[in-house]
């Protein structure tokens, strides 16, 4: 049977999955912008913006794996005994950022990916494409401040 604080790191573990998705979506977009890249040297700096924008479901993620190590005392070699309910909590905190991070950093490296083909064909049309892959972020920000406010409940 898992005990609180084993609970507590499993949360952390799933908030930090975030970061797969960011990776995915960085990789999509990447994968895009090489190709603009490919046909206007030229145009590096802008594709970059859109490469860097679903990195930012990792960060997320990361933030709160971090707070949930920093309060369980896990980073201080100090983990204090968690109740299981505690442990549920902490665990609860990790679940909307880390799923929710996961799949829109996916989603937003897919849309990044669509932008980078716009912005090859309309260099002029950048900002809504970068507009089109902002939108995705809404749902992590969303997870993010949910997690947040669960993590507070402890």
């Amino acid at each position: 049977m898992l005990t609180g604080n084993g609970l507590a790191l499993i949360g952390a573990a799933i908030a930090a999955c975030a970061g797969c998705g960011s990776g995915m979506g960085v990789g999509i977009a990447g994968q895009a912008a090489a190709g603009v890249v490919a046909s206007d040297p030229k145009k590096f700096g802008r594709t970059l913006i859109l490469q860097a924008l679903p990195g930012t479901q990792g960060i997320y993620g990361v933030v709160i794996a971090f707070l949930i190590m920093v309060k369980t005392g896990f980073l201080s070699g100090g983990m204090t005994d968690l109740s299981t309910a505690e442990g549920l909590i902490y665990l609860a905190a990790g679940i909307p950022i880390g799923v929710v991070g996961f799949l829109s950093g996916i989603g937003q490296g897919r849309a990044a990916a669509s932008a980078l083909q716009l912005m090859a064909k309309r260099p002029d049309q950048m900002a809504k494409g970068i507009i089109y892959t902002v939108m995705v972020e809404t749902y992590a920000i969303l997870a993010f401040v949910v997690s947040i406010l669960i993590w507070l409940r402890v």
